[in-house]
């Protein structure tokens, strides 16, 4: 295996990382915050002229400060460039003085500002959207709600510069509406909130600008990661090498009636390379499991014994919680992970068992999804999605390990760095697929890569063996449908 360089990932950044590097390159004397307009424009009127290039007519949506300022120089750029604008504006109280600047520089050109007029905004063709960006602060006033909708309701290609409006660009929440962004052209660095939760159904297709900015940025422990980012990370396998090389895995879990996701879970870890592995399930459960994957071995739990800490001593790593239920015999199965002290993953109702068991263990993956998370945290899943960043932070500092938060943008973190996969599709929302992304997990670790690489690699696969599955569509994707895709993508990565 190659050992994967962090640090050459894209960064991503909060709101006021990049504004000290937008005042950081203003105070060296590289460029004014009117230059910093001039250049976002610039871009925003490249992109514009080489995908709108059909139609002639451009709608400009204006609010009161800088990203206003971005729209009017834009609007500036098209007019000088022979095409028809219609810049829809409302007074602006106490404008920036690079929002005069703008406004003056369009009038210059001939542009007039029209007030905001829903039944134009519906019938656009090609929208510009810069209503707030980042500076939005409370809730949408009733008027924007409304240009917001019309825009969402017009069936536009829409530009949105920055972020799109109504977007938190920290967190990736939308306020009452956002709008719903064609592309979204960010400036100076990539917006962390834009790669997750609400944001990326809001999004589009996210481009960066970067508008001079990159020297003033900071080091940043947030950073994007997708299949690209993963080349070479599986060598060859050695002509000679033998099964208990790959690696050998416990998978625990399948209370009564819950066998398929026991089961789901370990062919996934067969399908991602282990060499060995075995579950610990319900004795009821055996032909389930065998009968229609018989690599797999197993071994029938009734009680906790000593044949059974014997199988969790034979075994490099161990997965716990897909099935587990929350009943006593799945308790007293997670006491026995902890005291065999293995490297782990700690899944689905084993971390609902954790709520009331707590334990810090710098030795295992936590994957929960938000309503898991909340219940960890003891918060609700809305506060956990309203900053998924703190969220996962929180659960680290509480529980140790890495943790994988899943959902629409999974974050992955180990207390150092903080890794967004904008990965999968909306495919992977149904049962099961939770379970196959922790046999992977499991899989990996057992084959040497470390957890965090073991959480991350898996994520991405997991993701994109989603996508190849969803060829036929997404609705009604099966979790087992992957496990082929899992299989290949192991081999090309």
């Amino acid at each position: 295996m190659n050992e994967k360089n962090l640090s050459a990932l894209v960064s991503l950044y909060s709101v006021e990382q990049v504004r000290e590097a937008e005042a950081s390159a203003v105070r060296c004397g590289k460029t004014s915050l009117y230059g910093l307009v001039e250049q976002a424009a610039s871009a925003a009127f490249e992109l514009l002229q080489t995908q709108s290039a059909d139609s002639q007519t451009i709608l400009v949506l204006a609010g009161h400060g800088n990203n206003a300022a971005d729209a009017y120089v834009t609007a500036s750029l098209l007019i000088k460039a022979g095409r028809t604008v219609y810049l829809q504006a409302s007074v602006a109280h106490n404008p920036t003085a690079e929002l005069l600047l703008a406004i003056a520089h369009f009038e210059g050109v001939g542009g007039k500002t029209c007030p905001f007029c829903i039944d134009r905004i519906v019938e656009a063709e090609v929208i510009v959207d810069g209503l707030l960006g980042t500076g939005a602060k409370g809730e949408l006033s009733d008027e924007l709600v409304a240009i917001i909708s019309a825009v969402n309701r017009s069936g536009a290609w829409v530009v949105s510069l920055d972020v799109p409006s109504g977007i938190e660009p920290d967190t990736g929440i939308a306020k009452q509406v956002a709008i719903e962004a064609s592309i979204t052209l960010t400036f100076g660095g990539i917006k962390q909130g834009l790669l997750t939760s609400q944001a990326r159904h809001f999004c589009g297709k996210l481009l960066l600008a970067d508008i001079g900015l990159t020297p003033f940025l900071p080091l940043s422990e947030v950073k994007k990661l997708v299949s690209n980012d993963l080349p070479n990370i599986f060598l060859p396998r050695r002509r000679d090498s033998h099964k208990g090389d790959s690696g050998k895995v416990t998978v625990i879990g399948g209370d009564l009636g819950m066998s398929g996701a026991v089961r789901l879970a370990s062919e996934s870890c067969l399908r991602a390379g282990a060499g060995l592995v075995t579950v610990i399930s319900r004795p009821e459960h055996h032909a389930v499991v065998c009968t229609t994957r018989p690599e797999l071995m197993f071994w029938g739990c009734e009680l906790v014994d000593m044949e059974v800490y014997l199988k969790l001593g034979w075994a490099n790593v161990l997965v716990i919680g897909p099935g587990l239920g929350t009943t006593d015999w799945g308790y007293n199965l997670l006491k026995a992970v902890d005291l065999a002290e293995k490297p782990s993953v700690i899944d689905a109702d084993a971390l609902n068992l954790l709520c009331h068991f707590p334990l810090s263990n710098k030795n295992w993956v936590l994957t929960p999804h938000p309503g898991e998370a909340g219940r960890l945290l003891g918060v609700s899943t809305e506060e956990v999605e309203k900053d998924r960043f703190k969220a996962v932070r929180t659960l680290h500092q509480k529980y140790g390990g890495v943790i994988v938060l899943k959902g629409a943008g999974t974050l992955i973190y180990d207390g150092n760095d903080c890794l967004v996969a904008p990965v999968g599709n909306p495919g992977l929302a149904s049962g099961g697929c939770g379970d196959v992304l922790s046999g992977i997990i499991g899989a990996l670790m057992a084959q040497g890569f470390s957890n965090m690489q073991a959480a991350y690699i898996a994520v991405v696969i997991h993701g994109d063996a989603a996508d190849l599955a969803a060829k036929d569509g997404e609705r009604g994707m099966l979790a087992s449908d992957l496990m082929s895709y899992i299989h290949q993508l192991v081999n090309e990565i």
